[in-house]
């Protein structure tokens, strides 16, 4: 039997005091819809949209590089994270390189991000907040080709290592790694993270990592280390969803290995099984395995565990992960983020965020 499908849509008015808003962030750690709110002068307020209450709380004053260009349709836009337990939060150009990250307890910026100059405006600029233990790490990136984690209360990087660049003529670093990272995505369990980057040919290449040996034990582990994992090879296809359905599955847009044949739906993969196909292209131990094929979700991806959401034009598709059969439908509805605490799919409208409970 089907699950009951919820069509009700609630609606909370923006304060007009915070001025147009350019994103919002979810605090996840509280059942309430709790978000973070980013303006477009740079503030950041706390924002309950059950009762519409709101605190101002920092200011943030990321570059704007004005002198970016568009690669393949992404103009330059300021993105706010919040980490789980609502106590910072980062405001970064994607596809650009600059950001800041926040302590919200002080109103103070504990640390400034630059991604590099090589290519940045081909991916989203890597950020993401694990939860390590009772800690928050900032996951950022910091070359091309290099991710860093750092202390967000100090600004106190975690990770120092030696280089991942090289000059003409000189040897390749130990650790060198072709890559461009992308988009990161951590698992609800902060336990592992997936990075939606590409290699030179290009090619998408999402890859997927486990956090604790990163954090404790080796510092390369996103480069070369034992636990990272390439999940499939897409040629012209990256940064086009990406979510992960619980702790060890992930779902991924796009079914095919080339744009010009792929078409919409989703390869679900699990990554604690290996694939029985074996190591492929650069990878040194097997891929994780394909464990599913999902004809028709498009846009944006989201999950609660038991379904697959899909956002896009068609409005708000809920699928299920076992048969792959489509189970729901809002017309009209294209949320663009998710509140896993409060269980709500959020659209920011002008001036008004429409919720929708899972």
């Amino acid at each position: 039997m089907t699950e009951p499908f919820n069509k009700i849509l609630k609606s909370t008015l923006l304060p007009k005091e915070l001025g147009p808003i350019t994103d919002i962030a979810p605090v996840n750690r509280v059942p309430q819809s709790i978000w973070l709110v980013l303006a477009a002068d740079g503030g950041i307020s706390r924002l309950n949209a059950e009762t519409g209450e709101f605190a101002q709380l920092a200011q943030s004053s990321v570059p704007t590089e004005p002198d970016h260009e568009p690669f393949d349709g992404h103009a330059l836009r300021q993105r706010l994270y919040a980490s789980n337990n609502g106590e910072f939060a980062a405001v970064v150009n994607d596809y650009g390189r600059y950001g800041q990250v926040i302590d919200l307890r002080t109103g103070k910026v504990t640390m400034s991000i630059d991604g590099g100059n090589y290519f940045p405006r081909t991916v989203p600029l890597s950020f993401a907040f694990a939860d390590a233990g009772e800690s928050v790490v900032a996951i950022h990136r910091t070359d091309w080709n290099r991710l860093d984690f750092s202390d967000p209360t100090t600004g106190k990087l975690l990770s120092e290592r030696g280089p991942t660049r090289y000059r003409e003529g000189e040897e390749p670093p130990e650790h060198y790694l072709d890559y461009f990272h992308g988009a990161l995505y951590v698992n609800p369990a902060s336990t592992r993270i997936a990075d939606d980057g590409w290699v030179w040919h290009p090619m998408g290449i999402p890859v997927v990592w486990s956090l604790e040996p990163w954090f404790t034990d080796n510092d390369w582990e996103s480069e070369d280390g034992p636990t990272r994992k390439d999940l499939c090879v897409r040629t012209y296809y990256w940064d086009k969803g990406l979510t992960w359905l619980d702790d060890n599955r992930i779902a991924i847009r796009g079914i095919g290995d080339d744009d010009d044949d792929i078409v919409e739906g989703t390869r679900v993969f699990d990554v604690t099984k290996p694939s029985e196909a074996g190591p492929r292209w650069q990878s040194s131990s097997p891929w994780p395995a394909e464990v599913n094929t999902i004809p028709g979700p498009a846009g944006k991806f989201f999950s609660n565990g038991t379904s697959l959401f899909s956002s896009s034009e068609t409005g708000l598709e809920r699928w299920s992960i076992e048969d792959g059969v489509r189970t729901g439908h809002l017309d009209g509805f294209q949320p663009t983020h998710h509140h896993r605490g409060a269980r709500e799919l959020v659209q920011l409208g002008d001036g008004v965020l429409v919720r929708w409970s899972m």
